[in-house]
C-alpha cells in the first residue's frame, strides 16, 4: 500500500498551506469581507505551522546521542504547542479586524468569485486534512495529527465563514459578516487551546493509551507462571516512540543467566507492540 513518511506529509502541507493561503487572500481582496480575511489569516497560522512541524519532525527523527540518551522524539510536542500559540494570535489579530468592522459595516463585492476561491482552497485543506490524520495514525505521530486536526478544523470553519457572507449579502445585513469572524475567532481560540493541552499532557509523560496497556499486559501473562510475576508496570509516550517498565519477580535460586534470558524474551514481544520495555529483576519473596 502507498504511504507517504511524516516529512513528506508535512512538506505537501507546507505546500498547500501556502497555495490555500494565496487563494484565500485573494478572495478577500476581491470580497472586502472581514469573513474571508479571517479565513486567510487562519491559513497563515498554517503555513507557520506546518513548517515548524517539518522542522521539529526532521529534529525528532534524528538517532539517540549521549546528550538525548533516548532519542529527540519530543520534539513534536514543541511543534503543537507552537501552532497553539500561532492560533492563539491569529485568533486576536482576527478578533481587532471584525470588531472595527462590526462597528462601521461595510458592503460586499465579486461575492461569487470570492466564495469559489474560498471552496477550493477548503477542498485542498480536506484532502490534505485526511492524508495528515492517515499519517498520524499510522506513524504515531502527534504532530502529523495536530496538523491534520487544525486543517480539518479550517475546513469547517471556512464553511461557517462561507454560510455567514453569503447570508449578509443575500440579506444586506452587512454586520453578519464581521459577526461570523467573530465566531470563527472564538472556535480557533478553542481549538488552540486544545492543541497545547495535547501538547503538555505530551511533555508531562502521558501514559499510554488503555488499549495499548491492555496489550501490553496480555503479552506479559504469556511469560507469567508460578514462578514467575510482572508487578509495577509504568507506560510513557514520546510522541512516536513508546516506553514501559516493569518488575519481574523470579525465584531466588534462579541464576543470572536465566533470569536474563526470560527478561530478554518478553522486551523481543514488547517490541512486537513497537514498545521499548526495560524490566527489573527481582528476587520473588517467599513465604
Amino acid at each position: 500500500m502507498f504511504s507517504l513518511r511524516p516529512r513528506q506529509l508535512l512538506l505537501l502541507s507546507l505546500l498547500a498551506a501556502f497555495a490555500t493561503m494565496a487563494l484565500k487572500t485573494l478572495a478577500w481582496y476581491l470580497t472586502g469581507s472581514v469573513g474571508f480575511l479571517s479565513d486567510a489569516i487562519e491559513s497563515l497560522v498554517n503555513v507557520a505551522g506546518a513548517g515548524f512541524a517539518l522542522l521539529m519532525v526532521s529534529i525528532a527523527r534524528r538517532p539517540a546521542d549521549d546528550s538525548h540518551p533516548y532519542g529527540h522524539s519530543k520534539a513534536e510536542y514543541l511543534s503543537a504547542a507552537f501552532e497553539g500559540g500561532m492560533i492563539f494570535l491569529a485568533a486576536v489579530a482576527i478578533l481587532f479586524t471584525a470588531a472595527e468592522r462590526l462597528i462601521n459595516p461595510q458592503p460586499l463585492a465579486t461575492l461569487g468569485l470570492g466564495t469559489a476561491l474560498t471552496v477550493l482552497a477548503s477542498l485542498i485543506n480536506l484532502g490534505i486534512a485526511l492524508l495528515l490524520l492517515q499519517g498520524g495514525k499510522q506513524h504515531h505521530s502527534p504532530a502529523l495529527e495536530g496538523d491534520g486536526k487544525h486543517l480539518l478544523t479550517d475546513v469547517w470553519t471556512t464553511a461557517g465563514v462561507v454560510v455567514g457572507v453569503a447570508l449578509a449579502a443575500m440579506t444586506d445585513m452587512h454586520w453578519l459578516d464581521p459577526l461570523v469572524a467573530i465566531a470563527v475567532a472564538l472556535h480557533i481560540l478553542y481549538e488552540g487551546g486544545g492543541i497545547l493541552y495535547r501538547a503538555v499532557n505530551g511533555l508531562m509523560d502521558k501514559a499510554l493509551p488503555d488499549e495499548t496497556i491492555q496489550q501490553l499486559e496480555q503479552s506479559l501473562q504469556v511469560f507469567a507462571n508460578a514462578d514467575v510475576q510482572f508487578v509495577n508496570l509504568r507506560t510513557r509516550a514520546a510522541a512516536t516512540l513508546r516506553f514501559a517498565q516493569v518488575d519481574m519477580l523470579v525465584p531466588g535460586n534462579w541464576s543470572v543467566q536465566q533470569a536474563h534470558q526470560l527478561a530478554d524474551e518478553v522486551e523481543l514481544a514488547a517490541q512486537q507492540l513497537k514498545i521499548e520495555l526495560v524490566i527489573h529483576i527481582e528476587p520473588a519473596l517467599t513465604g
